[in-house]
């Protein structure tokens, strides 16, 4: 099975994304399952995992109502208030008996707080999630986030989480420290995972190749392992560096030279492992 492993839509008229203005162009528009559907049989693609555009209620309900209707659709990434425990175990118990509901995001990147995800509340939210056996994707942006990880991992020992777009390390300026020595850190607790998405828009937006992230995901590998890598496209955001061909031919590049069980984990098997598709 090959595996999206990250993705997302939005509906205008049914949700609102404040983060999404108009300085984002093409994608500044309802982007949704039929438009996304073609490009991943052409990529022959399986199935995807849809993640949560925006911390609230309707953006989750929004997203599970589209995975009834396409069979492609794994599991679904929505969203709990963390930082209110007693409320987030109250809807946990309602989402998690949906078979598509896999686990949990916020917009961390989005606060205005950088340790937000660090607080004493959050982490008994992260508790709760924990219990319910649910994952944690951690939309880090280097680089005030990934150094919290540990900490995470630390506090709450059975909660599996995966690092979206490694970090979103420094591509356009070619800089590795101390991005890769904090990604080693975290991926030295097992319970922590990465997806190789989203790396396109951190490269050079006009001009990118496989040759500008293989630096990157090489050392993403050496920390981490094939068993906790995998890909993900990030559509439709990706199409502001390329579009979801240019991602899914670059990232089969970023691969060459592996064997086939890295790839076959990368592209399919860690994350139905990770999300339990």
């Amino acid at each position: 099975m090959k595996i999206d492993a990250h993705q997302h839509f939005w509906n205008l008229d049914k949700v609102e994304y404040p983060w999404l203005v108009p300085s984002y162009g093409s994608i500044y528009r309802t982007i949704e399952a039929d438009e996304l559907e073609p490009q991943i049989k052409a990529a022959g693609i399986d199935k995807t995992v849809i993640v949560q555009a925006m911390n609230s209620y309707a953006d989750t309900d929004y997203m599970l109502e589209t995975g009834a209707k396409f069979d492609w659709v794994g599991g679904v990434v929505g969203w709990v208030p963390l930082d209110n425990p007693d409320e987030a175990a109250k809807k946990l118990e309602e989402y998690t008996k949906n078979p598509l509901f896999k686990g949990v995001r916020h917009l961390i990147h989005e606060e205005k707080d950088p340790d937000w995800v660090v607080q004493d509340k959050v982490i008994e939210g992260l508790k709760v999630l924990a219990a319910f056996g649910m994952t944690f994707d951690v939309v880090a942006v280097f680089p005030n986030h990934l150094k919290h990880i540990p900490l995470i991992a630390e506090k709450v020992p059975k909660l599996r989480m995966v690092i979206d777009h490694l970090a979103k390390p420094q591509i356009k300026n070619r800089l590795m420290e101390p991005w890769a020595s904090e990604l080693k850190t975290a991926a030295s607790y097992p319970q922590v995972y990465a997806k190789l998405s989203g790396l396109n828009t951190a490269a050079d937006w006009d001009h990118w190749s496989a040759a500008d992230l293989i630096p990157y995901t090489d050392h993403a590998f050496d920390v981490f392992g094939a068993d906790r890598l995998m890909f993900g496209s990030d559509w439709p955001v990706a199409n502001l560096a390329g579009s979801y061909s240019k991602v899914w031919g670059e990232a089969n590049k970023m691969l060459e030279g592996r064997s086939q069980v890295e790839i076959d984990a990368v592209l399919g098997g860690t994350a139905v492992s990770f999300y339990k598709l």
